[in-house]
């Protein structure tokens, strides 16, 4: 038995260091994006404390604000590097950040990546280099969009029963009385 609690308290006591080891390695990460994108940041730095309010300070930034001074780059080669797409698009304006997503599962890479520039007069002039030729592929630059869920686009959430598809004249399917198909248990009207 006591050899038992022995092992236990030597696997805690790796268990410990290997925590210690992981914080310090968190404790250097300069960016607090997700691990499924690689990025490049070509202005300082600053390093993130995991402290909540310094975090705030870094994302006080609107994402339409964000995502009206970046592009969606699409048809990339997988092998591709966010330092070979920030040189690509260097020539249109000084870029703060390269994001190239990858799948959460196994890490490999989805083939687009975005690009977010210091000002949004630089989108337009990486409009030019639609349909231009990168690692051999001709690669498709259009402005990112914001992505709005369709719930805030209804402006109702689905509820029991009522009308499928929208109201009556609007082109929905407006309603349709229940009529029986086959044989089922209800009294077969």
């Amino acid at each position: 038995m006591r050899l038992r609690v022995k092992e236990m308290e030597e696997e805690a006591q790796k268990l410990r260091q290997f925590t210690a080891e992981a914080d310090a390695q968190n404790a250097v990460r300069v960016d607090p994006t997700p691990l499924t994108s690689a990025t490049v940041a070509p202005k300082p730095p600053t390093l993130s404390t995991g402290d909540p309010t310094n975090e705030d300070e870094n994302m006080e930034e609107d994402p339409a604000v964000v995502d009206a001074r970046s592009i969606y780059v699409g048809n990339v080669d997988y092998g591709s590097t966010p330092e070979e797409i920030q040189a690509h698009f260097q020539s249109c304006g000084s870029i703060n950040r390269v994001t190239i997503l990858c799948d959460k599962f196994t890490g490999h890479p989805k083939g687009f990546a975005y690009v977010e520039f210091s000002e949004p007069l630089f989108v337009q002039h990486a409009m030019v280099l639609n349909d231009s030729l990168f690692r051999g592929r001709l690669i498709k630059v259009t402005e990112k969009r914001t992505n709005v869920p369709s719930f805030l686009l209804r402006g109702r959430g689905r509820g029991r029963g009522g009308y499928r598809g929208g109201g009556r004249g609007t082109g929905g399917y407006g309603y349709q009385p229940y009529r029986a198909r086959g044989r089922g248990r209800g009294r077969g009207y």
